[in-house]
């Protein structure tokens, strides 16, 4: 018997006399017996997917997808319980707990991979890919799975990558048309050292400042201008305190899914065959809603630009795109050596049609 079975027996024999006494307590106690986390346990495996959006996101969405597919293709042998808006945990605390195996699936950013697998900066690189699509055969390719190897040669099984979506850039101070515009501009940025040569290259101001403090930051001129993707954009309210907002598609944001290590080897191998099936069809759903919901708020936030003339929105000619790829591509070879991102990645990826 698995521990994952005899976790199952053990909760079953608790659960039972609790559903028995509390039928007894009228209509209150009869809702609470109906909720997840006192509904008895079916599965012969459970599963607790921890993430920090709510459901209503592309990832939530995903990770509620993913939930009933794997549950159907597993014929309920796996019982799949999401919990998301950090319910559980944080993305900082989330990996320590998938190694502890409290939970067994989660969905973090890159960044923080950071002190893991450095390698994971290789999506803060700007203008390193094309579109959407180049994106996405890029981690489904050789490079993707160079990755996943590195991630689970720490102790995790990486699963899949999904999108938030590209970068854009704003400023309160000018529009930022060529690289030139952003010197001696404060821009906020997360740690990380690909993005701080980003923007020393083109003569900007780097500023570490927590996401929580990016709005209060923009409106009182602490910082002069930002860089993120537009569902972050627009749900922070950042469009409201920016004068200029420049479409660069810079660079990107995303999660990797991972997934316990022990969980995963305590899986027999038809189910690991069922989480690897439903988290494709994930996957594919996944880009489709962050791409629905990207198209959705530029549009909101095009509305407000038209509504308020407070907002331009700037959209780059390929000619002013290919002058900022010149300026930035300078950091590339700084980032060669194989403990921050790797040539081989780099150069696999510009090679990726």
């Amino acid at each position: 018997m698995t521990k994952y079975a005899l976790k199952c027996v053990i909760s079953s024999i608790i659960i039972l006399p609790i559903l028995f006494f509390s039928g007894c307590k009228g209509k209150e106690k009869e809702h609470k017996v109906e909720e997840k986390k006192d509904a008895p346990i079916l599965g012969e495996y459970i599963l607790k997917f921890s993430h920090v959006v709510s459901p209503n996101t592309p990832k939530g969405k995903a990770a509620s997808f993913f939930e009933k597919r794997l549950e159907e293709l597993s014929e309920g042998r796996i019982d799949v319980q999401v919990y998301p808006s950090s319910q559980l945990y944080k993305d900082n605390a989330v990996l320590k707990a998938l190694k502890l195996d409290t939970v067994q699936m989660a969905a973090p950013s890159f960044s923080k991979f950071g002190k893991i697998v450095p390698q994971l900066a290789l999506f803060d690189l700007p203008f390193l890919f094309k579109d959407m699509a180049h994106i996405h055969r890029v981690q489904d390719g050789k490079e993707g799975q160079k990755l996943k190897d590195m991630v689970n040669a720490k102790g995790y099984i990486a699963l899949a990558f999904w999108d938030n979506n590209f970068k854009q850039l704003s400023s309160s101070k000018k529009p930022l048309i060529l690289p030139e515009d952003a010197k001696g501009q404060k821009f906020r940025i997360m740690s990380s050292k690909v993005l701080e040569e980003q923007f020393n290259v083109i003569g900007a101001n780097p500023q570490m400042m927590p996401f929580s403090e990016v709005y209060s930051g923009l409106q009182q001129g602490v910082i002069d201008g930002q860089e993120n993707t537009i569902s972050n954009i627009y749900t922070k309210k950042f469009h409201e305190v920016q004068k200029y907002l420049t479409m660069t598609n810079h660079g990107y944001l995303g999660y990797l899914v991972v997934m316990s290590e022990e969980f995963w080897n305590s899986l027999p191998q038809d189910l690991q065959k069922a989480v690897v099936q439903a988290m494709k069809e994930a996957t594919a759903k996944q880009r489709e809603y962050a791409q629905e919901l990207n198209a959705k708020q530029f549009n909101l936030i095009k509305e407000y630009a038209k509504q308020s003339g407070k907002l331009e929105i700037i959209n780059l000619t390929k000619e002013q795109k290919d002058a900022w790829r010149r300026a930035v591509s300078k950091i590339y070879p700084d980032f060669y050596d194989s403990n921050k991102i790797g040539e081989d990645l780099i150069k696999g990826v510009l090679a990726t049609e």
